[in-house]
């Protein structure tokens, strides 16, 4: 008769696959760093964020990240700040924005650029007013939901925007999804956002808010890596483009006084 083999004491732990160590190495290294920056260098004094951002129940009014989410496209931190605050306080809620006629609107916009996005802010502002926050929003991309979902309503959504991509592209040495792929698409990313989201058991608006203040850090500080993304074009110039010369138009328009309806059609040109 066969003697009985003794139990193994205690619960044995399962081994890593080479992929998963390798991607516990990865989250591991990038949250260190992650927190570290925030907790030190964390730009929690900027307007659309707490405390200045008043919370109720954990939630803040999605209209308030709305303007800081269409002001920060294709502009600096820094520029936004004033503005943002001018805006704010003269349009504080959808309601006060709704009201408002289109050339007083892009009057206070004057010296942000992208003139089209105080128009799709407008009209977003009248769908909010009358039936508050929705999927779907003139000018409100994928990418802008998400993060206004997530900053205004703490919501655990998935995303990701030029500060985001160069966080993890600076690690990428400790990822073999990074390393063994010359170029990178967002749909690759995604899954390593989300475990590092995850892994960070930090509130989601948080998590967010220090991957955006760590990644404009390394920019600042001469990382230069986003061109690995698929995603990646390089701006446009804004010196003698027709850009400019219709915004020069639109601003002469808004000097003289003009009407709604030629301010709207140099607004749509193209």
């Amino acid at each position: 008769m066969l003697a009985r083999r003794p139990k193994a004491l205690g619960r044995t732990t399962k081994q890593k696959s080479p992929a998963q160590a390798g991607l516990f190495c990865y989250h591991t290294v990038v949250l260190k760093e992650l927190r570290q920056f925030y907790k030190t260098s964390g730009r929690k004094h900027l307007p659309w964020r707490p405390p200045s951002l008043k919370l109720r129940q954990g939630k803040a009014d999605p209209y308030l990240v709305l303007v800081s989410e269409v002001m920060l496209q294709q502009t600096q931190v820094d520029r936004v700040i004033p503005h943002y605050e001018r805006w704010i306080t003269k349009y504080p809620t959808a309601k006060h924005l709704a009201k408002a006629s289109l050339v007083d609107v892009l009057k206070l916009w004057q010296g942000l650029g992208y003139n089209r996005r105080a128009k799709y802010l407008w009209e977003s502002a009248k769908i909010i007013a009358n039936t508050g926050w929705q999927d779907k929003l003139p000018g409100v991309g994928p990418y802008t939901k998400a993060a206004v979902e997530t900053f205004a309503l703490n919501k655990p959504n998935v995303f990701i925007e030029t500060n985001i991509r160069t966080v993890f592209f600076h690690h990428a040495s400790h990822s073999s999804v990074l390393q063994n792929n010359r170029m990178i698409s967002d749909t690759q990313l995604m899954p390593l956002v989300a475990e590092a989201l995850r892994k960070s058991k930090m509130q989601p608006r948080d998590f967010y808010a220090a991957l955006m203040d760590y990644g404009s850090h390394l920019k600042r500080s001469g990382v230069r890596v986003n061109n690995r993304s698929k995603h990646y074009t390089k701006q446009s110039k804004f010196e003698g483009s027709r850009r400019q010369k219709n915004a020069a138009k639109l601003r002469a328009l808004l000097k003289r006084g003009a009407s709604e309806k030629a301010v709207l059609k140099a607004l749509n040109t193209k």
